[in-house]
């Protein structure tokens, strides 16, 4: 019996949507299907600790954003988009990936400070997950899933912000966000 692909989300407003996306990734790795890790947002020019840690268990991961969209000009985003979107439609027709997670995705999706549909269009992000090869799972994380994306997931999990401790003025901690 064939094994059918699923499409998970994880959103939300609280910290811990990639980290879900590391997990699935974890267990993934452990039953021996080959997984392709994206990011949309992060640029390769700084380090994360996944991306150390998924390297050193031989999954492909790729870094494909330059920052946040104040970091850079709204054309420098713009062109990073059209290539990181070039590289997950790739990936989202390749028949030997099991697990393809597209980190951020969401995020991108919802850049609303310059236009991005003529370089990542809803549409084509729609049409490309559903014909993905039928065996292969899908995850895609980051705030402000489109109501597109979830009416298509067979899983969306929803992670609230209760409490974080930059609101004390602890900032960002290695090993626990990069």
């Amino acid at each position: 019996m064939a094994r059918q692909g699923l499409f998970l989300i994880y959103t939300g407003e609280g910290k811990g949507k990639t980290t879900a996306s590391l997990g699935v990734t974890l267990r993934a790795i452990g039953r021996g299907m080959n997984v392709k890790y994206l990011q949309f947002i992060k640029s390769p020019e700084r380090t994360y600790g996944e991306a150390l840690a998924l390297r050193k268990l031989g999954v492909e991961m790729e870094q494909l954003g330059i920052g946040f969209t104040w970091t850079k000009t709204p054309e420098e985003h713009r062109a990073a988009l059209k290539q990181a979107w070039a590289k997950a439609k790739e990936a989202l027709q390749n028949p030997e990936t099991d697990l393809l997670v597209l980190d951020e995705l969401n995020n991108a999706l919802a850049i609303s400070k310059f236009p991005i549909d003529d370089v990542l269009p809803l549409a084509e992000v729609v049409e490309a997950i559903r014909n993905r090869p039928s065996h292969m799972h899908l995850v895609v994380t980051g705030r402000s899933a489109a109501d597109e994306l979830i009416e298509l997931a067979d899983l969306v999990s929803t992670i609230d912000a209760t409490k974080h401790y930059y609101e004390s003025g602890i900032p960002a901690v290695k090993g626990l966000e990069f």
